[in-house]
């Protein structure tokens, strides 16, 4: 018997180092050569490490969980001279496409526990809560919460999920994603079982786009606990003044004023005054954005939703943003968008007042912590303070609401910096020259 080191094998030429998921051999446990002594993950496939030669597991240097690099000793062994294998360690992909194939052709294996349905609850299929990083990707992908893996039948070794898994609970339509929370107390609410009538008449098939939009609004539903704040804004002087310059406007500068270079402007302000609403979550980490991108959801010629980007809207006047936004505007309309116009957006304004509707109440466009909607200008009678007192006069009104993500942005916060656009749409200088 001679001692040899295991190391972290290379499982691919970018990679750089390895998650241990399991060890499958003990302290002190022998093994024959071919032998599966561990398994590892990395952020592309889950591998599993067979032992080079007959031998003893002497020590483990890493315990599960831990992240490796490639190449370092991971484990002492005590082999036979006999078998001792002259090739470097290899690895063997279990969630490659070969095996995948392979599963699909055999029958489904069984889950090492089987679903706990009751009356459209829930209960959590697999007790090993550690999720490889493929694992983790995979999800990120398809927009699948910690709380949804949870759900799935796992077959891996103790109950862990494996890729072929979760491919397979999307393959059946994901039939836990709406699934709720198992309760003990027998007088709590459960969802019934309802066989809904979903009528008959044309049946149109999503598009690509209109599956990813819907995948991105119920997992931002999912995510972030939405709250929404509203308050109103007086917009005449903003109004008038629009009115009376945007002729003159387009024959000095060559572009349409409307009014989305005018609210951007605002709110890229606002954004300044609040740098905590211009974030993203990580983790348990924020990430307060440096650039002050604003995204403009705007409709598509299809009827599908994309959300061009006006990049550091901050430091650019009112021409620069009137020609940034009408050729956003030109582009979505002819289906020319760029990948770069619709990337790096920070903050999200949607204009519903564009559809005649009086406010809304916006869904946040992850990564984002918050979105603001904008609702029709109105004329509507209201009473005004004059010099000579209250009076009611005819003004231009809109309602604004702000959907935050209630996790980072709390209602200070959020309230505040709604209340800061209105109070930029209000205090619009009348004098101020095109």
């Amino acid at each position: 018997m001679s001692k040899f080191e295991l190391e972290m094998p290379k499982m691919g030429e970018s990679i750089t180092e390895g998650t241990i998921i399991n060890w499958l051999v003990n302290e002190g446990d022998k093994f024959d050569e071919g032998d599966v002594i561990l398994e590892v993950a990395t952020d592309k496939v889950d591998n599993e490490v067979p032992a080079p030669a007959s031998g003893t597991l002497t020590k483990t240097l890493f315990q599960a969980k831990d992240v490796v690099p490639v190449g370092e000793v991971i484990a002492i062994l005590e082999v036979s001279e006999d078998t001792k294998s002259s090739k470097k360690t290899e690895v063997i992909q279990s969630d490659s496409k070969e095996s995948q194939k392979k599963e699909k052709v055999s029958k489904k294996p069984k889950p090492v526990q089987q679903p706990a349905i009751n009356t459209g609850s829930f209960s959590v299929n697999n007790t090993n809560t550690f999720f490889s990083p493929l694992i983790i990707k995979i999800a990120k992908e398809h927009h699948i919460s910690f709380e949804e893996l949870a759900r799935i039948p796992a077959t891996g070794n103790e109950g862990r999920l494996r890729k072929s898994d979760v491919f397979q609970y999307i393959e059946d339509g994901r039939p836990y994603k709406f699934a709720q929370p198992v309760t003990q107390d027998p007088t709590a609410y459960r969802i019934p079982q309802l066989s809904f009538d979903k009528g008959k008449g044309k049946v149109i098939e999503m598009d690509r786009m209109r599956q990813m939009i819907a995948d991105h609004m119920v997992y931002s539903k999912h995510t972030s606990p939405h709250v929404t704040a509203y308050v109103e804004a007086d917009l005449t002087n903003m109004v008038n003044w629009r009115n009376t310059n945007k002729v003159a406007f387009q024959e000095k500068h060559g572009e349409r004023l409307t009014f989305t270079p005018l609210f951007v402007e605002a709110v890229a302000k606002a954004v300044k005054d609040f740098p905590n609403i211009n974030a993203s979550v990580d983790g348990n980490n924020i990430i307060v954005k440096e650039d002050i991108n604003i995204g403009m959801a705007t409709a598509l010629p299809s009827g599908n939703l994309i959300v061009p980007v006006v990049k550091n809207a901050d430091t650019k006047d009112l021409k620069t943003l009137a020609k940034n936004v009408n050729a956003l505007a030109n582009k979505a309309r002819e289906n020319k968008l760029a990948g770069d116009d619709i990337k790096g957006s920070t903050f999200t304004i949607s204009n519903v007042g564009t559809f005649g509707s009086v406010m809304g109440t916006p869904i946040i466009n992850q990564p984002e912590v918050a979105i603001l909607a904008l609702g029709i200008i109105k004329k509507r009678p209201e009473v005004i303070e004059t010099e000579k007192g209250d009076e009611i006069a005819i003004r231009s009104m809109m309602y604004l609401s702000l959907s935050f993500d209630h996790r980072v942005v709390d209602g200070f916060l959020g309230g505040s910096f709604v209340r800061r656009v209105a109070d930029y749409f209000e205090q619009f200088d009348t004098n101020r020259k095109i």
